[in-house]
């Protein structure tokens, strides 16, 4: 953004998009991907930083969150069951602490999304999508942001986050620069968006700032964008969006900012469906750079592209997320059954293709405005359970 002005993603950037051996990630072998917990689905992961970026230690695990939901029926329901879940890694070990927060804290019926950073007093400030409302019927998709500071309990082998914190509203869309996302009905990949906030603090002026996936007016419909809110005392103030997909993509899902010699690297992911037309461009994790945040901002590789799926396993992984020492994490999404989309497949097919754990690590290399991606060392994940 220059001066207010949003940088924009078009069709003459995807016209220059091309599958290439440093754009994709290998093959999953299932064998790496055994399921962390065996009972719960999980997807969308992402650490409890330190206020540098790092992620944060305590009780000789790094802390991770992720989202969770029992392992039944068809995968695609599981947004309507998510909890944040609270989790330990040491080395390949993942530890289950449970759910990060009490049942009925948060003001939606579902938790999606977000991001956490730890406070030097102690306290972990998370921030996450409260989607629909508590005690609803039936889901409902009305999204906000949602910040809640529960003190980090970690003593006696214990590791919990307090449970009687408040959970306060502190974004949600303007109906101005962007689209309410209020819809009482819909389905994840087809409804606006205002959600998956992602922290990020501004080495250049310590400031901390939140960008939110939302929706912007575009035609008859809706396109997908990039929002930036800053803190203003107590709140957060929106901002004017970093990014706009100017009518190709309506969904730019877990935006996030790393730093890498004194270049801003903005990312975030989308899926193959959600491109106009479908299937225009693969799932992925695209991405843009810029000598601010504010920008300008310019495409990664020409076309955004940073990491694809191979055409052979289209939907393998999603929801990447960069780290800053560049390694790049994800869960195992669906493996390929004859080319069919399993998302509308039966549940049992469904569920059979799905993989609902965490994807080996990738690692990506930075240099200006290319990129490539490796796999990390192979290790294999195995889990301790108990908090």
């Amino acid at each position: 953004m220059s001066g207010g002005r949003p940088a924009y993603w078009t069709r003459r950037h995807l016209d220059l998009l091309a599958e290439t051996g440093v754009t994709t990630a290998p093959v999953i072998d299932p064998a790496a991907v055994p399921r962390i917990l065996p009972d719960y689905d999980l997807w969308d992961l992402w650490p409890i930083q330190e206020e540098d970026g790092s992620t944060s230690v305590a009780g000789g695990h790094e802390l991770w969150m992720a989202l969770s939901a029992p392992a039944l029926g068809h995968p695609e329901e599981r947004h309507d069951q998510a909890r944040i879940r609270l989790l330990g890694r040491n080395g390949a070990e993942w530890k289950d602490l449970g759910n990060a927060f009490a049942d009925d804290a948060s003001p939606g019926s579902r938790e999606w999304s977000g991001s956490a950073v730890r406070r030097p007093d102690g306290t972990v400030s998370v921030f996450y999508t409260a989607a629909g409302r508590r005690g609803e019927a039936r889901p409902t998709y009305r999204q906000s942001v949602i910040e809640t500071r529960p003190l980090l309990i970690a003593d006696r082998g214990r590791i919990l986050l307090q449970q009687d914190a408040e959970h306060r509203e502190v974004l949600r869309s303007d109906g101005r620069m962007y689209l309410p996302a209020d819809e009482a009905d819909g389905a994840p990949g087809r409804i606006r968006a205002f959600r998956d906030p992602g922290w990020f603090r501004d080495p250049a002026d310590g400031r901390d700032h939140l960008l939110v996936a939302a929706s912007t007016a575009w035609q008859d419909g809706f396109t997908g964008a990039i929002a930036l809110a800053e803190p203003r005392g107590d709140t957060w103030s929106l901002l004017p969006p970093l990014l706009v997909a100017e009518g190709v993509n309506h969904e730019l899902e877990r935006p996030h900012v790393i730093v890498h010699d004194f270049w801003y690297y903005l990312f975030f992911c989308t899926q193959r469906h959600t491109f106009h037309p479908p299937g225009r461009a693969p799932t992925g994790l695209y991405g843009f750079a810029a000598p601010s945040l504010t920008g300008p901002y310019e495409p990664l590789n020409g076309s955004g592209l940073v990491l694809q799926n191979p055409s052979s396993e289209p939907d393998q992984a999603y929801a990447w997320l960069v780290l800053p020492d560049l390694h790049v994490v994800s869960f195992a999404n669906y493996r390929s059954h004859q080319g069919m989309d399993l998302r509308n497949a039966a549940a049992a097919q469904a569920r059979a293709g799905f993989g609902g754990t965490i994807s080996p690590t990738l690692r990506l290399t930075l240099d200006g405005m290319a990129t490539s991606v490796v796999p990390v060392a192979k290790d294999v994940q195995h889990t301790s359970t108990g908090s």
